[in-house]
């Protein structure tokens, strides 16, 4: 899943996002509320990771306008501003949660994982779909209780199918979940990285719809 991370810091924010990355997401980086309001793409985001002190303005304005345009990703403010005002305030334009620096990166990834769950209205992060069993906490995923042995890749796509199960995913959905923006983007890699996961999770599990794109098969 992709992540958008907002933070001005530029050594904070290349540690941050590479430890994200090694965790599994797709990170991008805006580095002021300008570049953040001109996002081209909020819908693909599944979650943001919002500092507060930007250089051109603040980040509850750049929250309050993600609200206003009814952008529904969950959103993380992760500052070091501490006062409770600071935490109410944030709460209530819109944050899903605050998250105060320094943060031991086990928590602030634990928190994520709370966030994207919440949509699903689901206490089990698992996904279970007929024999194959998914676990983004774990990065581990069964097949009729074996485990399968996956790349960073083919997990990213195995979690995004499994997440739209029955829904016909194009080979532009895919990449657009699967890279960030930043990413070289190869269409011809996707019908790659789909032939492996088929190999892995049955050939009948993912169906090619002819000019259309995929779709996971319940």
């Amino acid at each position: 899943m992709r992540l958008l991370l907002v933070e001005d810091d530029e050594q904070l924010a290349t540690r941050l996002s590479d430890r994200l990355r090694t965790a599994g997401f797709a990170v991008d980086v805006a580095r002021s509320r300008e570049e953040g309001e001109a996002w081209p793409d909020m819908d693909k985001i599944a979650a943001v990771v919002l500092d507060l002190g930007l250089p051109d303005g603040s980040g509850m304005d750049l929250l309050a306008h993600w609200r206003d345009r009814r952008i529904a990703s969950p959103i993380l403010i992760l500052t070091a501003r501490d006062s409770w005002q600071d935490k109410v305030t944030g709460l209530n334009a819109g944050a899903d949660d605050f998250v105060v620096k320094p943060v031991r990166f086990e928590e602030l990834l634990a928190r994520l994982h709370a966030l994207l769950r919440r949509p699903a209205d689901n206490r089990d992060p698992r996904l279970v779909e007929g024999g194959i069993a998914l676990d983004p906490l774990t990065r581990e995923a069964t097949v009729d209780g074996e485990p399968i042995a996956l790349s960073k890749q083919e997990f990213r796509l195995l979690h995004l199918f499994m997440r739209k199960p029955g829904q016909v995913l194009s080979q532009g959905d895919i990449v657009e979940h699967l890279y960030d923006l930043e990413s070289q983007r190869d269409f011809n890699a996707v019908e790659v990285l789909v032939s492996r996961l088929r190999r892995k999770v049955g050939k009948g599990r993912i169906r090619t719809l002819r000019g259309q794109g995929y779709r996971f098969e319940r």
